[in-house]
């Protein structure tokens, strides 16, 4: 025990005070956990006039959070889908034994925004270039995936992941997987608007709303170059 308030001791301030933060983070995000409520599998037949979409690109509450912003997309859903559990829930997920990464479902409207431009917005709002993790999260339910509902899709989606490493946005190589959409589960209900029922919560303090706004000075910057280059 003494030697390890003897490590402790000698770490320079601004390592606890991440390992601090971490934690902090973590019981944070284990007492929502602790909820038990019930996960569905949706249907992948959108409504009439709307198209949908599904991508993982980390922690849920942030991904929600940064689509619901965007003009066109009607709602969105968090949830689970990639692995080969059936019926997964949030504790079950985080195991990272059921293949499952947490996901979004996007339904938007195609007459105010396609399918291309969701896509920039999936390589804009996450870090593609890390492997299994996202921020302070890590594992493979929080790795990079972009789901496609066609070979058109697909088509689109590598054409624009392209675009964006031909722009040089992010120094390391795209890691981004491609995948069928097959099934999406609907997460828990306490998932769902997470950032907008809980905007004081730590992890959305310190990790959501500083990503959010982070995407938006890069999007906005990316639009403008795109603008300019037509």
């Amino acid at each position: 025990m003494e030697s390890v308030t003897k490590m402790f001791r000698t770490l320079p301030l601004s390592i606890l005070a991440f390992v601090f933060v971490f934690a902090l983070l973590q019981i944070q995000c284990q007492r929502f956990s602790d909820k038990k409520t019930e996960t569905e599998k949706l249907s992948l037949q959108p409504k009439e006039g709307q198209k949908l979409a599904a991508f993982a690109e980390g922690c849920f509450w942030c991904s929600e959070h940064i689509f619901e912003s965007i003009p066109g997309v009607t709602e969105v859903v968090s949830g689970y889908a990639g692995g080969h559990t059936e019926n997964p829930n949030y504790e079950l997920v985080n195991t990272e034994t059921t293949g499952h990464a947490e996901t979004v479902l996007v339904y938007y409207d195609p007459s105010k925004i396609d399918y291309a431009e969701l896509c920039r917005i999936f390589f804009l709002s996450h870090d593609p270039t890390t492997f299994h993790r996202q921020g302070p999260d890590e594992g493979s339910s929080y790795r990079s995936i972009l789901f496609y509902s066609s070979e058109l899709e697909l088509k689109i989606a590598k054409s624009i992941q392209k675009e964006i490493e031909k722009k040089q946005i992010w120094k390391n190589p795209i890691v981004t997987e491609y995948q069928e959409l097959k099934d999406f589960y609907q997460a828990e209900s306490y998932h769902q608007n997470f950032i907008k029922n809980n905007p004081n919560q730590s992890y959305v303090q310190a990790v959501s709303i500083p990503r959010y706004q982070e995407f938006q000075s890069r999007y906005n910057l990316y639009r403008k170059s795109l603008d300019e280059s037509k």
